[in-house]
């Protein structure tokens, strides 16, 4: 398993956008023959029944679903064209989740949140009919409580893992409109917000994407620079040592990894690192075979540096006699390539980058017993590990990664500034502790 880590102050959330300007923002520009006859952008659907046209604002019209940031409102227009009849109009906005372990703990429902009112309610004196438009407005909560705790409200997201045991999770988000008449539709099931005798369908219900957006607190710092004892350290960057052992009375190698100190980064951006090994001449020579390929194929380098990601599901979310009952997958979602730095007499260095695939669309993240967690690893795997000088190596950094970079020139930063600061991933979580869920 990765080792656990606390959520870090160091990545920060970005502002949600809107398609029109605030109050205190104004346009720089806008060209009006993008969009000529048309209202500004919009997610619609429409009722099979054609009764009720459902209007997002603020949405690409060429999305599959409404998507929402950190902090953001649901808001939008009801167009009712079937008015007869309706007594009353709610809107409602849920988040769920759902796990499912296959040939093991059954299926798990979680409720995140639930936020819904009612729009419109009949007067009964003077019988004036629903109005054929409606306006709504339902902010979506930043939290969520599991277990008498708090937690970030977690981004859509699904998972799975074939085979036995293995898993299925998702992380759903929807907005639905009710529309409430008298008891005149069979089979149907009583509004949970007006009681009484009413009973409701639902009109339309249409998924919607969260993606809270996130950013580091601070850019990607300069490179490193070698001196003549190897690799000048800064502030900027943290080290992370470690040793690869060596086998029949040999000197061993020492091992110091470079990340950046925030240890959050962006995953449309590649991360940069340095790395150093040190030893006596001999047995550097003795590892320069299996050590970083400056110019090789995964298939042929022995040393790699990896981004990997482990997801987990635990349906039971308990301790079973002392042992968690979770079940988990690991991907590898990021490569390194090696650039050779410079050497000395008794050390040489490398510099590189990770690239993350594009395939990431979210990062870490815990809610109830399915959480993501990332991972930078180090490996060094010989060939043949009974005749080889060095035992094997496997050393791994916990990281966050974060939505959207940066800004370099401080443009952007907007009104979170109050959780911004040093990092939060203590050393005493980095290494070897046992993961924590739920």
């Amino acid at each position: 398993n990765l080792p656990a880590y606390p959520t870090p102050s160091s990545q920060v959330h970005s502002p949600t956008y809107t398609a029109a300007p605030q109050a205190h923002e104004y346009r720089l520009a806008y060209n009006a023959r993008l969009n000529p006859n048309r209202s500004p952008r919009e997610f619609v659907k429409q009722a099979k029944n054609g009764g009720v046209t459902l209007r997002l604002g603020g949405q690409d019209d060429r999305v599959t679903f409404p998507v929402y940031g950190y902090g953001a409102s649901v808001e939008g227009t009801l167009d009712i064209h079937k008015r007869d009849g309706i007594t009353s109009v709610e809107v409602q906005i849920e988040g769920t989740l759902m796990m499912e372990e296959l040939a093991e703990s059954g299926t798990t429902n979680c409720k995140l949140f639930l936020n819904k009112t009612i729009l419109w309610v009949k007067d009964r004196v003077y019988e004036a009919p629903c109005p054929r438009s409606l306006s709504f407005s339902l902010p979506l909560p930043t939290t969520f409580s599991d277990g008498g705790k708090s937690y970030p409200l977690p981004p859509s997201h699904e998972a799975h893992l074939s085979g036995l045991p293995g898993f299925r999770a998702r992380i759903n988000y929807s907005i639905s409109v009710i529309a409430v008449k008298p008891n005149i539709i069979p089979h149907a099931v009583k509004s949970t917000l007006l009681g009484g005798g009413d009973w409701f369908y639902r009109t339309i219900s249409t998924p919607f994407v969260y993606l809270p957006r996130t950013r580091p607190s601070s850019p990607l710092p300069p490179p490193l620079v070698p001196g003549q004892w190897g690799i000048i350290e800064t502030s900027q960057w943290k080290v992370f040592p470690t040793l690869i052992h060596a086998n029949q009375g040999g000197h061993d190698i020492m091992v110091k990894l470079y990340l950046p100190a925030s240890r959050t980064f962006c995953i449309h951006e590649s991360i940069p690192f340095h790395i150093m090994f040190s030893s006596s001449a001999m047995s550097l020579a003795a590892f320069m075979p299996l050590g970083p390929m400056v110019i090789a194929s995964l298939k042929t380098q022995h040393t790699k540096i990896q981004l990997l990601r482990q997801t987990t599901v635990d349906v039971r979310n308990a301790l079973i006699l002392g042992t968690r009952t979770d079940i988990w997958r690991v991907d590898y979602i990021g490569e390194g390539a090696f650039r050779h730095a410079v050497c000395g007499a008794h050390w040489i260095a490398f510099s590189g980058d990770i690239y993350i695939s594009p395939d990431i669309k979210v990062g870490g993240f815990r809610a109830g017993g399915f959480s993501i967690k990332d991972c930078i690893v180090l490996t060094m795997t010989p060939p043949d590990i009974s005749k080889s000088p060095f035992k094997e190596l496997r050393f791994t950094v916990p990281v966050q990664l974060a939505t959207d970079p940066c800004p370099r020139d401080g443009s952007g930063i907007v009104g979170y500034t109050e959780q911004t600061g040093s990092p939060s991933i203590s050393s005493s979580d980095e290494f070897g502790a046992p993961p924590e869920f739920g």
